[in-house]
């Protein structure tokens, strides 16, 4: 994974006029080097003091000793310290998942302790982070607690596919919520359960916010993506985040063509499905039938989300289904929405493609947590999938297009060096 210090269409232009490397003179110089004798290297090594960095996020069920430990320091009285200044408490107090980094001499006693985390603060949780700092100095601990501005970085990374997308994006340091919002953009090109392969591979380009140039770990770590490719089955799409002079912004692959369609794929963000659409065991009735929709494991309580702009039919208990909506879209089309928690919306309710409408539950005949979802085009089940496939979508205006292609062809050269670095490391 690589830093960027901009997105832009020139990151990686050339310079012209510039003479063929393979014409300009060469010789071969040919010197011999006598290194210093073992006794000198060690002399001149002793002399540099040793310092050794480790960093770890702490854990919930941590204390001073089990994470200095941890972190291999061996210092007595700077657990005592956590233990007991009100400030250096701070350090275990609250949310697990702060990052310490630490700063040790030679035989491990504690030269320096950093620990970053959320800003306590709400209204600069997005925006800010703390920074507690414990120093050594004359043989005595001093404690800081500090609120600094979180800074925004481009980054950029490449994976392979071996078992799934969130491993691969583990392997590549690309944080979840990037992967996430790969699963998203690239929703109605690449079923993400059922037609992922091993060897499909993917390069994007994100935002990542950081405390001191390190990614933070907590809440939404990562900004938006801006650019991505993912190659699979043969195939290789693309999305570019473009926002145009009215501020409206979405993402289109690199010819111009909108990734957003009228229909979203999935009534949820990416998660595990259940069943897809085929022939499949009723697990209340134990008989064999069509099962025409999707079934969505998840959690109970997790948001149900309308998948294309429309006016609510009915919201309410139904038999099997239990706790139910169905909404009705253009074209004929009508969503079905099962199992769930809790209804967040009345009939005869504008809804908005997005918009929360519900949450996940097990009502009705239903095993477990999940959301059932069927989509029908005049009265018949439908592929949800293919439906998303096929729905409308959106253009570039005629006026945006030539700033559309600058930065089209900025973020190609981006992901194609994100994905050669890639190869490299997996080379390697």
């Amino acid at each position: 994974m690589v830093a960027l210090a901009g997105f832009a269409a020139t990151a990686f232009g050339i310079a012209p006029m510039t003479p063929d490397a393979a014409d300009l003179p060469r010789r071969i110089v040919t010197e011999s080097v006598t290194p210093a004798d073992i006794e000198t290297q060690l002399e001149a090594l002793a002399q540099h003091e040793l310092e050794l960095y480790r960093s770890d996020l702490t854990r919930s069920s941590d204390t001073a000793d089990t994470l200095l430990q941890r972190l291999n320091v061996d210092d007595a009285k700077a657990a005592t310290f956590i233990r007991t200044d009100a400030v250096a408490r701070k350090l275990l107090a609250g949310r697990a998942g702060k990052m310490v980094q630490v700063r040790t001499g030679a035989t491990g006693e504690l030269e320096e302790l950093i620990a970053r985390s959320a800003a306590e603060s709400t209204g600069q949780f997005a925006t800010h982070f703390s920074r507690l700092r414990i120093s050594r100095e004359n043989g005595q601990f001093r404690v800081s607690d500090e609120v600094a501005p979180l800074v925004a970085q481009v980054r950029m990374g490449s994976g392979t596919i071996r078992n799934s997308l969130f491993a691969a994006t583990d392997e590549a340091r690309i944080p979840d919520p990037v992967a996430s919002q790969i699963a998203e953009v690239f929703a109605t090109d690449i079923d993400f359960h059922r037609e992922l392969r091993r060897g499909d591979t993917f390069s994007v380009v994100y935002e990542a916010l950081t405390a001191d140039g390190e990614p933070i770990t907590w809440n939404q770590s990562s900004g938006r993506l801006l650019a991505a490719e993912f190659a699979s089955n043969g195939k290789t799409f693309s999305a570019v985040w473009f926002k145009d002079a009215d501020g409206k912004g979405g993402y289109f692959d690199l010819n111009g063509q909108s990734k957003r369609r009228s229909f979203l794929a999935s009534p949820m963000e990416f998660s595990r499905v259940t069943s897809g659409f085929a022939m499949r065991m009723h697990p209340i009735l134990q008989t064999w039938k069509q099962h025409k929709g999707v079934d969505y494991g998840a959690p109970s309580g997790t948001p149900v989300r309308s998948v294309g702009d429309g006016v609510v039919d009915f919201a309410g208990w139904q038999n099997g289904y239990g706790n139910v909506i169905q909404i009705k879209h253009s074209n004929e089309r009508s969503t079905v929405y099962a199992h769930l928690s809790r209804i967040d919306v009345k009939k005869g309710q504008r809804i908005e493609q997005g918009m929360r409408i519900g949450a996940v539950g097990a009502t009705g005949w239903a095993t477990g947590p999940h959301l059932h979802f069927e989509v029908k085009l005049r009265g018949e089940q439908q592929d949800p999938l293919a439906i998303a496939k096929s729905s409308e979508t959106l253009t570039i205006a005629p006026a945006a297009k030539l700033q559309f292609a600058q930065l089209a062809r900025g973020a190609k050269a981006q992901l194609d060096a994100a994905e050669s670095i890639g190869l490299s490391a997996y080379a390697e």
